[in-house]
């Protein structure tokens, strides 16, 4: 068996940072005092931050700015394949070679500290944007905002907040407004930011107040900016420009939205991007596990003819909801889920918008993972919300085997959904 020498790298910083998530910013900012101070060092930064669609928002960015000709640094989280995902120097992923020179570099300054896991690859990110050359830098938060690792940038380009659900509620709160106001912590004096359509006035209200005791102006989403349909595509207003723009590549209208925050990020960083250069943006941005048609692998090879897989990594209410939304214009096929969730969700939350949807669930485990809910968690939380049948599978292949034994070969969908991390190892081990 071969051991991939970068994933042993991390396993031993990982062994060395046991604590996954633990919000604060003394310990990484000390341990980047260690190193010199590189985030103080760093080209403009767009800084994103949001419960849902933040990913994406910056898909969009990156794909615009690397149309018109910018070199862009992007930091993401989590990755779905390999950890060189989350680090991208000047539009490419980071090489092995020097991702374990700095796993070796920063694990020596944060020997013996107390950060997380998290916060020494924030650090490690922001070493290499600083000693390499580009244009801007795309910064995603991890979870929350105000506390989050990647806020110890004090004077970003500007700032975006993409939809605001509820998530991480023993860490961020159990209400909208809690959580809008600490995503809201990464808004700083006098740098604008872009602020998506939220999903309750609570939530508006908790990002404007922040917005008004730091002093930092805001491009409101339905005040200051909008989209709408236009033909096949999208169109987007503000008070820079009007503009008439394709389909995005990601799937799903909620993308309109996703996209919208990046063109109005790029509004106020003054980035005067072409219209050529933003239709490119949204017609090649990747983001995987959004609404993903799998079009190979061993489980596509199991399909009937007729069939498709889907797959997505929507975990929370919004999620459900973007994916039932998603899901009406589905009306040609029958629906089948198969789903998998963290110990830390709820499955009733996520399944809820989803229920009336679908034909029938089929829940799983997460493989390899310890915090995952049993199957039968999750198929009873599916079946207390109606959805006839159900059932639980020890894996993702013997689940979909059970549906079309239920189903018969007659034509169908199935989503596969209910967590990234799901998404993750299918796109590892099936992709």
């Amino acid at each position: 068996m071969v051991t991939d020498p970068v994933q042993q790298a991390l396993d031993r910083l990982a062994l060395a940072h046991p604590a996954e998530i633990e919000l604060g910013l003394d310990r990484v900012r000390a341990l980047l005092a260690r190193l010199g101070d590189p985030q103080k060092n760093l080209p403009p930064v767009l800084h994103v931050a949001g419960t849902n669609g933040k990913g994406s928002t910056i898909a969009f960015l990156r794909a615009a700015l690397e149309a018109s000709g910018r070199r862009v640094h992007a930091y993401t989280s989590p990755h779905l394949v390999r950890f060189n995902e989350r680090i991208r120097l000047a539009g490419e992923e980071i090489a092995d070679a020097d991702l374990m020179a700095l796993i070796d570099e920063v694990g020596a300054q944060a020997s013996g500290g107390r950060a997380t896991f998290f916060e020494v690859t924030t650090a490690i990110a922001f070493l290499a944007f600083a000693r390499t050359a580009a244009d801007v830098v795309l910064l995603e938060t991890g979870l929350g905002g105000r506390l989050d690792a990647t806020n110890v940038i004090d004077v970003p380009l500007a700032c975006g907040i993409t939809r605001i659900s509820i998530d991480h509620r023993h860490l961020l709160g159990a209400e909208p407004g809690l959580i809008a106001a600490e995503k809201a912590g990464i808004l700083k004096a006098g740098r604008p930011a872009a602020i998506a359509e939220q999903p309750s006035r609570n939530a508006l209200d908790a990002i404007e107040r922040v917005a008004d005791e730091v002093g930092a102006p805001l491009s409101v989403y339905g005040r200051d900016w909008r989209v709408e349909e236009a033909g096949d595509g999208f169109r987007y207003v503000s008070g820079v420009r009007d503009v008439t723009l394709p389909a995005p590549s990601l799937v799903g209208r909620h993308q309109w939205m996703n996209a919208g925050t990046a063109l109005a990020m790029l509004d106020l960083a003054g980035f005067a991007l072409d219209t050529p250069s933003l239709a490119t943006g949204v017609t090649s941005a990747r983001w995987p596990a959004r609404l993903q048609r799998l079009t190979r692998g061993p489980l596509v090879d199991a399909l009937p003819p007729g069939w498709e897989l889907w797959l997505d990594g929507g975990h929370n209410d919004s999620g459900g909801e973007v994916l039932a939304a998603h899901a009406a214009a589905w009306s040609d096929k029958p629906l089948l889920l198969i789903t998998a969730m963290m110990s830390t969700k709820d499955p009733a939350e996520f399944l809820r918008p989803l229920a009336r949807h679908l034909s029938g669930a089929m829940a799983i485990p997460i493989p390899e993972e310890k915090l995952s809910h049993p199957g039968e968690v999750v198929e009873e939380a599916a079946s207390r919300l109606g959805v006839i049948p159900t059932g639980s599978a020890a894996d993702a292949a013997t689940a979909l085997e059970s549906l079309r034994a239920q189903q018969g070969d007659g034509p169908a969908r199935v989503l596969i959904a209910g967590s990234l991390y799901l998404a993750g190892y299918l796109l590892r081990s099936h992709g």
